[in-house]
């Protein structure tokens, strides 16, 4: 029993941090919008906040569960209000997404300052409740399904967001750092956007593949980037 709960924990662990990438790179993306003294503060809200809004839905599970009830049907389409969710979380960050690499390419009289000036903290803090709120939901319904015990649930929460903390500067950094991995962060937001919209309307398309597509553009990116030094 001992080992099937700690197999348990840690799987769950893992998917909520694999989950939380998603996070972690808009956040990231969102915080470069703003002054380096506030970037730091953005992060930690926002990741402090995803926390949060976890723990709470995993107090009104009940509720949760009932969000993958049908609603009503459309062309032969089913929609719960968990799929609604998806598809508005979808839209909105394919939105931000182009929004995004339009002022990072095509944007040519852009800089530093006007990208500040176009993001202030409560604006961006409020982004990002928004994709907290649909990532969690869609993060609650899947721990559901894999495990039953409600304090494994709250502790692989607690213990992923530990991880994403510490891991949300290093990696912010790094896409500040090298900016066509900023564009191929953005594209993988679109990919998730895209996502999130196929499995609100059925159309799942397994994570993994999405995962090991962008994971093979980020080896191809990071030996093109030595190739060039």
């Amino acid at each position: 029993m001992l080992a099937e709960t700690l197999i348990a924990l840690f799987s769950l662990i893992a998917l909520e941090v694999i989950l939380g990438i998603d996070n972690i790179i808009f956040i990231s993306i969102l915080s470069d919008k703003l002054p380096e003294n506030k970037r730091d503060k953005l992060r930690y809200w926002g990741i402090g906040l995803a926390m949060i809004i976890r723990l709470c839905l995993l107090g009104v599970i009940s509720w949760i569960l009932k969000l993958d009830s049908e609603l009503f049907n459309v062309f032969d389409i089913s929609f719960s209000g968990k799929g609604i969710i998806l598809i508005i979380g979808g839209v909105f960050l394919l939105y931000k997404s182009t929004k995004e690499i339009f002022y990072n390419t095509e944007d040519e009289h852009h800089n530093e300052t006007s990208l500040i000036k176009k993001g202030t903290f409560k604006k961006l803090l409020s982004e990002i409740i928004i994709l907290d709120l649909v990532f969690s939901i869609d993060s609650i319904i899947t721990a559901v399904g894999m495990v039953k015990e409600l304090w494994i649930m709250y502790t692989a929460v607690i213990v992923a967001v530990g991880i994403m903390l510490i891991a949300s500067k290093p990696i912010s950094k790094f896409i500040q750092k090298h900016p066509s991995f900023k564009i191929l962060a953005l594209c993988f937001l679109m990919m998730i956007g895209v996502s999130l919209i196929g499995e609100g309307l059925h159309f799942v398309i397994p994570k993994g593949y999405i995962y090991f597509s962008m994971a093979f553009a980020f080896f191809v990116n990071t030996i093109q980037m030595k190739k060039i030094k």
